[in-house]
């Protein structure tokens, strides 16, 4: 174990990180991605410094191999894109950079400031940029070229004692950003860790906050649940702490008063995870709401309407989630196929239009004895261009 400082402005040495050595951290460097450990090397190469970070690294040491990779670095967004011919700018308030390998996709950050405050996106230091993450554990800076892990926050410990610990405020935590309550708590159930007393009481306190959450992010939060390993769990801690009322309101509802319910649901949550879809939301939706859709006692037939009425059923019960419509579409005709149903893809989105015959026909009955008029075409008129010959 190392020690890393930095200086003051009276020359005195401050400690600022802890740097632990592969032997003390443990991670298996085959579970790092090739192509997050080339951007990391692109980088360091043209002297920005630069670590992957964040739950990927809290992953590596639990000896998990993680999904997603984030990197951040020293390089601002125009000097990343410079370096990778398949990356893209994007954001407006807060700019990013996404670097795509294939199918794959690397969100490469810079270090943010504290200059105007925890919600700043003004570019600073390693040291400002630790101190807006979230919870310590999320917080440690990994290298891949040396292997070392640099800790600013005591993420370390907090993992070794298996605690979920806010680096944030909790008079701000939240209120800067709801989802982190849904967020501490998936990281408390994947990685068996313990919330702190004052944590749980404060995510209590303002589960209500999530009401101001947009629809789109309610939704990705949602669907990284389902697709994470424990997501049955997930749900029930967030029923627990009174957040799940926020994320889907009419499950909330069933959950609390049919047990027969919530035995089915979280039995679809699971099923989910076995058979281990890959990112598919159509089929996501199918399982979250078959059990309520059955609940309803939809007649199950191929009446147009009746599939109709079934989708703006499906619809509310999702709420305030809104994924596409083609993906809901698509996860009401896997249900109605279970039943014996086919739906094609098209009756839902196709319009009430009129047949050739009804296009042909007159507006207005034509008194008896009277032709329909045969009106010719307009002729074109031929411009001539000036200063020129017609012929």
């Amino acid at each position: 174990m190392r020690i890393r400082y930095s200086t003051e402005k009276n020359g005195k040495p401050v400690k600022k990180a802890i740097v632990y050595t592969q032997d003390e951290h443990g991670i298996n460097f085959s579970n790092v991605d090739t192509e997050a450990v080339h951007i990391v090397e692109r980088l360091r190469f043209h002297g920005y410094e630069t670590y992957i970070v964040g739950g990927a690294v809290r992953d590596l040491i639990l000896g998990k191999k993680p999904k997603d990779f984030d990197i951040v670095s020293e390089a601002e967004p125009a000097q990343i894109k410079k370096l990778f011919y398949n990356a893209r700018i994007i954001g407006h308030r807060f700019r990013l950079v996404h670097v795509c390998f294939g199918s794959k996709k690397f969100e490469v950050s810079t270090f943010r400031s504290l200059k105007d405050g925890l919600t700043s996106n003004t570019f600073g230091t390693i040291e400002e940029d630790v101190l807006r993450r979230d919870f310590s554990i999320n917080a440690l800076f990994y290298d891949p070229l040396t292997q070392v892990v640099v800790d600013y926050v005591r993420g370390m410990a907090d993992i070794q004692n298996k605690r979920i610990r806010p680096l944030i405020p909790l008079s701000r935590i939240f209120i800067d950003d709801p989802v982190r309550m849904i967020r501490a708590v998936k990281y408390g159930t994947t990685t068996g860790f313990k919330l702190t007393f004052t944590l749980r009481w404060m995510i209590k306190k303002q589960a209500s906050l999530l009401r101001e959450v947009s629809p789109s992010r309610l939704t990705e939060e949602i669907f990284k649940i389902i697709h994470s390993s424990q997501a049955a769990e997930i749900v029930e801690r967030l029923e627990s702490l009174g957040l799940y009322a926020y994320l889907q309101p009419s499950a909330s509802a069933l959950l609390k008063g049919k047990k027969d319910f919530w035995k089915r649901y979280f039995q679809s949550l699971e099923a989910l995870n076995r058979q281990n879809f890959k990112g598919l939301q159509g089929e996501t939706l199918a399982g979250l709401i078959r059990d309520y859709l059955e609940e309803q006692n939809i007649p199950w037939n191929g009446d147009i309407e009746n599939y109709k009425n079934t989708f703006i059923t499906a619809r509310q019960f999702i709420q305030p989630m809104n994924p596409p419509r083609t993906e809901l579409d698509m996860a009401l005709r896997l249900i109605f196929k279970e039943h014996g149903i086919v739906i094609k893809k098209s009756r839902l989105i196709d319009k009430a239009k009129p047949s050739l015959k009804e296009e042909a026909a007159p507006s207005k009955p034509l008194p008896k004895g009277t032709a329909p008029s045969k009106a010719k075409p307009k002729k074109r008129r031929r411009r001539i261009r000036k200063g020129k010959d017609p012929t």
